[in-house]
Parts: structure tokens; sequence; C-alpha cells
């Protein structure tokens, strides 16, 4: 098989990494989460205290309370902690259930938290409503809404990301709420003495993330009426999310910065370095992912474990050095993805 096969992910981890992206190629193929979980167990052991999924951020504050607190019913915490359907996976059950019980027998400052990376959209987008009236509530505003906002599913329906004609993102109601979305986020920062000392540090970092992923909705919906061609048009949809992901990443270190590094979990084409591209419905899209955009910010505290089969028996699976992977199996990476990359979860496609 290959020489530089391991199981010790720690072989792999510089001293100076803030964040190890953990990519998959598959979301359905179910060992890699197994194997995840595995290996943030032994990145504990070295000093990391948070783990980052590709879900909704904002949902993941269910998850995060119920880990490090033990708020809230276990399968309500799947069911609504997780975007994409992600709680019903066997091995996000598992690994909700581990933080748990580790975190019991912690102090607060040693316990582990949970983050989402995501946005509440990809081929679908919320209305902004819910998390601008989190910002205002907590701000103490007297300010309705209901005008601007309207129905949410005028927001919300499929034909309001496909269609830039049934798009409500570039009407005067949506210019309006993105500009209140702005006046709220810099409320809260002067605002953020008297808010801090009558609540916490921490539930101020929430008022400011919804108001935040309100701006991120308009943003999208604002792309996504955008009339262009349809190649470039979801390109740049793709783009935009992503751009998202790793600003959530940049945040989530600057929480976590004095606790310990970052493991963050997701599909390849988002934590790969180079540039990320997909075939999708007869279109060939092209972007730069989370990863290609944390990784020139970050540079050596950046590193990149990518996921990957090839054919052949042996040990389930392992790890290996980038430029020692010769897999063409499955899910095939190419030479751009890899050079881009410091090791490879090698997993035997026997396995699968």
């Amino acid at each position: 098989m290959f020489e530089a096969m391991t199981q010790d992910i720690c072989e792999f981890v510089n001293d100076s990494c803030d964040l190890l992206g953990f990519g998959e190629p598959d979301h359905r193929e179910p060992a890699y989460g197994l194997i995840r979980n595995e290996l943030f167990a032994r990145l504990v052991e070295r000093g990391f205290r948070s783990i980052a999924l590709e879900t909704d951020r904002v949902a993941a504050f269910a998850v995060d309370d119920y880990v490090r607190e033990g708020e809230g019913d276990f399968e309500a915490v799947l069911a609504e902690g997780f975007s994409h359907g992600f709680g019903a996976h066997d091995a996000n059950r598992r690994l909700v259930a581990w933080m748990r019980e580790y975190n019991e027998r912690r102090a607060p400052e040693e316990r582990l938290a949970f983050h989402g990376m995501d946005a509440p959209f990809e081929f679908t987008a919320e209305s902004p409503r819910r998390y601008l009236e989190f910002g205002r509530d907590r701000l103490g505003l007297d300010l309705d809404l209901a005008p601007l906002v309207g129905d949410d599913d005028r927001w919300g329906g499929m034909e309001a990301v496909t269609d830039p004609d049934r798009s409500p993102g570039d009407t005067d109601e949506a210019r309006r709420l993105r500009a209140i979305a702005d006046d709220m986020l810099t409320a809260l920062y002067a605002e953020a003495p008297r808010l801090i000392a009558a609540a916490s540090r921490a539930d101020w970092d929430r008022a400011r993330v919804h108001v935040a992923t309100a701006l991120d909705l308009l943003r999208y919906h604002r792309q996504a009426a955008v009339r262009t061609d349809e190649g470039d048009r979801w390109s740049r949809l793709s783009a935009v999310r992503d751009a998202i992901m790793a600003r959530n990443l940049l945040d989530v270190r600057d929480l976590e910065a004095r606790r310990g590094p970052t493991m963050v979990c997701g599909h390849n084409v988002h934590l790969q370095r180079n540039r990320s591209r997909m075939s999708m419905a007869g279109m060939d899209l092209a972007w730069n992912g989370a990863g290609a955009v944390v990784a020139a910010l970050l540079r050596e505290r950046y590193v990149c474990v990518l996921g990957g089969t090839a054919p052949g028996a042996g040990e389930a699976w392992g790890l290996t050095a980038a430029d020692e992977f010769k897999g063409e199996g499955r899910f095939p990476l190419d030479r751009e993805t890899l050079e881009g990359a410091d090791a490879v979860l090698h997993l035997n496609e026997s396995a699968t």
C-alpha cells in the first residue's frame, strides 16, 4: 500500500497550527465521519478544544449549549442544531454524545466547544426576519420589521434562489433591511460595554452572529437576483457562501484563540487550498473555497487534510503525506488539489 501510511494525525499537525481542515469527498460515506470522530479525540489529547462542522452557525449554538452545559434534549438538539439533515448521521450523533460525556468531567474553561461554519442557505435561503428580530430584541429597539420582510415564503422558496426574476434580493425592501442590519451591527459594537455588563460576552457574541447572518442572507439573496450566465451565477453564489464560511472560521478562531486549536470538517471542495471546481447540471463552476481564503490569511497556521479513496485491500484507512498519495479510486483528487494539501485520509475502496 503506501509506505507513508499512518493512523496518527498528530504527525501532520505542525506546532503553529491553529485550524486543521479535515475534508471528506462525499457526505454520504459514513466512514469519514466515524474516522473524524476518532481523530478529533486524538487531537483533543494534543490540546484542541473545539470542532467546527459544515453546518449552520446559528443552529449550532443549540449543539454547543448541549455539549458544554447539558442544555436541551439530545434528539431535539440533533434535529434542530444541524442543517442539511446532518443531525441524522450516526457519526454526528456519536460526536455530540462523546463531547457531552467528555465535558461533564471538565471545568468550564477546559470543555470542548461545537461550532458551525456554514450559513442557512445553499439551494434555498431563509428569510432574514428571525435573525434581525434577535438583534433587535437584544438592543431593545422599537422596530417593526414585518412591513419590510413581508411573507417569509417569498424568501425561503427554491425559486427565490434559482430564478433571478423571483428573487426578493434586489428590492427596495431588501436594500432597506440591509441598511437596518448594518446599523444594528454598528450599534452592537457601540453598546458592547452596556450589553456585556447586563448579560455576558457570550450573549453579545450570539447577537452579533445573528445580525451578521441576517446580512449574509441579504447578500446571498442579492447575488441570487443578479441576471447573468447560469454557470457564472452559480459560481458567484458558491463564492459568496464560501466567503461567509471563511469569515465564520476566522471568527471562531478569534473566540477560541486562548483555548487551543480548532478542527474544521466539511467537504473537500470547501476546505482545499486551491481553487474549487464542480460540475452541476451541465455547468462548470469555479470559485475560491473557504480553505483557499483561510489558507491565504492564516498561511502555515492552516493545515489541510483531504479525504480520498484508492483501490486495494489491507487496512481500512490511513493517513499519508499528500505528495505520497497515488490513489485513483472512487473519489479521485487531482494533482493541483494534492499539491495544496498537507495529507490525505486514505480510505480503501474495500472498506466503503
